[in-house]
C-alpha cells in the first residue's frame, strides 16, 4: 500500500483544535474540585478520587485500546473513543450523587484515547524533519484545551454552577465527533492481520527492546504528576478561608498555561536542532527552578504568576521530548511505544491526583509546595541519566 499523503498546514492545525477539545473532558475538574465536593458533601481527601480515578482508568484504557491504533484505522478509533467521552459526560453532567459522578469520569477516563491516537496519526502523515515541530503544535492543542478547561470551569462554574460546565463540555464533544471523520483522511497503513491479545502483549515486548521508553515514560509520569498535584492543591489552597478566592481567580491563574501554547512549538524546534534529550535537561532544570519557587512566592496571587509561568514555559516541552524519543522509530511501532509511555504517564497522573488533594488536606499548601519540590528534583536528575545512556 503506498505512504498515506501528508498533512496540510490547515490539516495540522485543526487536528491540533481536535486534540484540545478531546483533551479538556479531564481538566474541567480542576478548578471547580472545590464546589463538586461540596455539592456531594465530601472531604478534600475523598474528592481526589475522581481525578486520580480518572487518570488511572486512562491508564487501563490506553494499555487495552490504544494497541488498537497498530492494527486499525486511527480515523475509526478516534470517532469511536470520542462518543464514548461524549456519553461519559453526559452521565457527569445528569449525576444525582457522588458515586455516579465518580462512575461517570472514571469511564470517562477509559475512553479519552483520541488525544493520544493524534500524535501517532499525524506522526505517519508528515516528514521526518518535521516531526517535532508537528508533535509540539499538537502538545500546544493539548494545551490550549487544559487552558480553555481550567479557565473557562473556573468562570463558568462561579457565575452559573458547576453542572453547567459539563453541559457545555458534552456539547463540545458532540460538536467534534461530527467534524472528526471529515478531518481524518483513511487510508493508513496498518497490521491488520495481528490478533487482540497478542497485540497487547506485544507491548510489554517492545517496552524490553526499547527501554527508554520505559526511562521516558517515568521522567514524564513525574513530570505529569506535578503538573496534577499543584493544580489540585492550588484550587483548594485559593478557595479555602485562608485566601478566600473564587473558582474565577483559579481559573485566571490557569490562564497562564497560555505561555506554553506560544513557547512549545518554539521550544521543539529548538529540540529538533539540539536533540530531544539535551533538550529536555534543560527544560527540567529551568522547571525545577521554577517549582522552588512556589513556596517562598506562595503567599499572594500576584507573586505565585512567577512561578507558574516559568513552569507553564517549560514544563509541556518536557513531554515533547520524551515523545521524540521514540516517535522517530518505525511507524508500526509508535501507537504501541505511545501506550508504553502514556500508561506510564497516566499512572503518574492518578498517583498526583491522590498525594495532591492528601496532602494538601494534611499538612496545607506548604507541604504540596515540598512534595513537588523533592519531584522536580528527581525529574532533573533522571533526566540526566537519559541523557548519558542515549549518547
Amino acid at each position: 500500500m503506498s505512504e498515506p499523503a501528508r498533512l496540510s498546514r490547515t490539516q495540522e492545525y485543526l487536528l491540533a483544535v481536535a486534540a484540545a477539545v478531546v483533551t479538556a473532558n479531564a481538566y474541567y475538574i480542576h478548578p471547580i474540585i472545590g464546589d463538586v465536593a461540596a455539592h456531594f458533601g465530601v472531604s478534600e481527601a475523598r474528592i481526589g478520587l475522581v481525578p486520580a480515578l480518572n487518570q488511572l482508568a486512562l491508564a487501563v484504557g490506553i494499555l487495552l485500546l490504544l494497541p488498537l491504533g497498530d492494527r486499525y484505522s486511527n480515523r475509526r478509533l478516534t470517532v469511536l473513543f470520542a462518543i464514548g467521552q461524549t456519553a461519559s459526560l453526559a452521565i457527569m453532567t445528569l449525576a444525582p450523587d457522588f458515586v455516579t459522578f465518580t462512575a461517570g469520569s472514571t469511564l470517562l477516563g477509559f475512553c479519552t484515547i483520541a488525544p493520544y491516537l493524534l500524535p501517532a496519526y499525524a506522526s505517519k502523515r508528515v516528514a521526518p524533519e518535521r516531526l517535532g515541530q508537528v508533535t509540539a503544535l499538537l502538545t500546544a492543542g493539548v494545551i490550549f484545551g487544559i487552558l480553555l478547561a481550567r479557565v473557562g470551569a473556573g468562570w463558568i462554574a462561579e457565575q452559573f454552577g458547576w453542572r453547567t460546565v459539563y453541559w457545555i463540555a458534552t456539547g463540545l464533544m458532540v460538536a467534534i465527533t461530527l467534524a472528526l471523520p471529515r478531518l481524518m483522511e483513511s487510508g493508513e497503513r496498518t497490521s491488520g492481520n495481528t490478533r487482540y491479545w497478542p497485540l497487547v502483549f506485544s507491548v510489554f515486548r517492545l517496552a524490553g527492546q526499547h527501554r527508554e521508553v520505559l526511562l521516558s515514560g517515568t521522567i514524564q509520569a513525574l513530570n505529569f504528576a506535578q503538573f496534577i498535584g499543584l493544580w489540585l492543591g492550588l484550587a483548594l489552597y485559593l478557595t479555602a478561608p485562608e485566601m478566600g478566592y473564587g473558582t474565577d481567580v483559579v481559573g485566571y491563574l490557569a490562564a497562564i498555561a497560555a505561555v506554553s501554547i506560544f513557547s512549545t512549538p518554539r521550544l521543539g524546534r529548538w529540540s529538533d536542532m539540539v536533540g530531544p534529550r539535551k533538550a529536555r535537561v534543560v527544560f527540567a532544570g529551568i522547571q525545577f527552578l521554577g517549582i522552588a519557587l512556589f513556596w517562598p512566592l506562595g503567599g499572594s496571587v500576584w507573586t505565585l504568576l512567577i512561578p507558574l509561568v516559568i513552569v507553564n514555559l517549560v514544563g509541556p516541552a518536557v513531554d515533547v521530548t520524551g515523545r521524540m524519543t521514540f516517535l522517530s522509530l518505525e511507524p508500526d511501532l509508535r501507537t504501541r511505544l505511545t501506550t508504553v509511555y502514556i500508561v506510564i504517564m497516566f499512572v503518574g497522573g492518578g498517583l498526583g491526583s491522590l498525594l495532591g488533594t492528601a496532602v494538601y488536606d494534611a499538612f496545607g499548601w506548604p507541604g504540596v509546595c515540598i512534595m513537588l519540590t523533592l519531584s522536580s528534583a528527581v525529574l532533573t536528575l533522571l533526566c540526566s541519566v537519559a541523557r548519558k545512556l542515549g549518547r
